[in-house]
């Protein structure tokens, strides 16, 4: 099978005699070709021409960003509130090595996190043949995998992307300072948000609101973060809709987030499991992001739910 490896070698965790173990690791498996991306867009541009080329898989080895970037080559751009996109010919599946500082999706889907323990698992999950279709979402006119967001944590992303800019690594650490800075910097604003779930009333006087296509919904380390435990690659989307910044509320539900088996719950709290849509409208304009990626200011966001939309090497549902 012919395969295209591509490697984001700016990603946080990649390195050189990483990326030629894993390439080497891959060649005895696949008809293996490299490619390094150059600048930003370069993976779906790669991704875009793999499918051009009849590749059979893509492998991706890189943060979430580099797989977001992929996924969106592969299936174009979504057509909204339809099942259908703009596609090149057959779509190859892909396989992820992780090489970012968190690797949601990688894991979320049970791939391990050390790239040379993944390598590993590749290469057997090639052998015995093993995949996955999964669904994902869209909005704004483009794919995510795990997760997208308005308002506190787009803000966070929005930091942490500055701070890769200026030349430094992502790590938990620095995103956990920025979501706390971003917190007590917009404590006292006025709730933004008004969020509309199918066959439910509309939510007003939201603060921020994530909504997944998987859980977790994000990593602290080892430690796993559950907006809505009961979301998976299987369902619709999970909406987590926080009506309160008090500080005796938030750290309540941040210790649910991070208790194994809890499903987090509060008066302020709006949480939906399976929905196949949801529309959130801002009074004033307000941060979006997508898979860990700052988007931009936006007033009005609708996210689709679209069942098994793509192939992936990973190991049977859990």
């Amino acid at each position: 099978m012919r395969a295209l490896l591509i490697v984001n070698p700016n990603a946080t965790s990649t390195t050189p005699a990483g990326r030629d173990l894993l390439a080497h690791a891959l060649s005895s498996r696949v008809r293996l070709t490299v490619a390094h991306t150059a600048h930003r867009g370069h993976a779906a541009e790669l991704a875009q021409q793999a499918c051009v080329d009849g590749m059979g898989l893509i492998i991706v080895h890189g943060g979430d960003g580099t797989v977001n970037e992929v996924v969106n080559g592969l299936l174009g751009t979504p057509v909204p509130k339809s099942m259908s996109a703009v596609t090149v010919g057959p779509i190859p599946p892909i396989a992820v090595v992780p090489g970012g500082s968190a690797n949601v999706f990688a894991r979320s889907l049970g791939i391990a996190p050390d790239p040379v323990d993944a390598t590993n698992q590749l290469i057997d999950l090639l052998a015995r043949r093993q995949r996955r279709r999964i669904g994902l979402a869209h909005c704004d006119n483009r794919w995510f995998t795990f997760n997208a967001g308005l308002g506190w944590d787009a803000q966070v992303c929005e930091a942490v992307d500055m701070h890769r800019k200026n030349g430094r690594p992502a790590t938990p650490a620095q995103y956990v300072r920025a979501a706390v800075r971003v917190f007590f910097r917009s404590k006292y604003a006025e709730p933004t948000l008004t969020v509309e779930v199918p066959d439910h009333d509309p939510v007003e006087g939201v603060h921020y609101a994530f909504v997944s296509n998987a859980s977790p919904w994000t990593y602290l380390n080892k430690r796993e973060v559950h907006t809505n435990p009961d979301t998976t690659y299987d369902t619709g989307l999970g909406v987590f809709a926080m009506r309160s910044t008090a500080i005796l509320t938030t750290l309540r539900v941040a210790r649910q987030l991070l208790t194994p088996g809890t499903r987090p719950k509060a008066k302020k709290l709006v949480r939906v499991d399976d929905v196949p849509s949801v529309r959130i409208s801002a009074s004033e304009p307000i941060g979006l992001q997508m898979d860990g990626d700052y988007i931009g200011l936006r007033n009005v966001v609708e996210f689709v739910s679209v069942p098994e939309a793509l192939d992936v090497v990973a190991p049977a549902r859990p």
